[in-house]
């Protein structure tokens, strides 16, 4: 299923830049960067769970925020992308 994962974290804070950085790393294990604080990640539930446990435990709940967007399996209807930066298809290989 797609999930949509957006942030915002208190960098002004101690330890927000620690945290900015913990949080980042964790999206880009989970999904694709899609805009400065955007990921989007295709994952099952059960690997959503554990991403979403793991990022809560980074965050300071009184001064960031972090929103999921579970977008479903049906997500092509869902997602419409226009501009510069093309859409990522995970239904096509990937050659590494």
């Amino acid at each position: 299923m797609l999930i949509i994962v957006s942030y915002d974290v208190a960098t002004s804070s101690q330890g927000g830049s620690k945290r900015l950085g913990l949080v980042s790393k964790e999206c880009v294990k989970y999904g694709q960067r899609v805009q400065n604080s955007v990921f989007e990640c295709y994952i099952d539930y059960s690997q959503f769970v554990l991403f979403k446990n793991k990022l809560l435990n980074i965050m300071n709940v009184k001064e960031d925020n972090i929103r999921f967007y579970l977008m479903g399996n049906n997500y092509k209807n869902k997602v419409e992308n226009y501009g510069k930066k093309e859409e990522y298809k995970i239904d096509e290989s990937i050659i590494l």
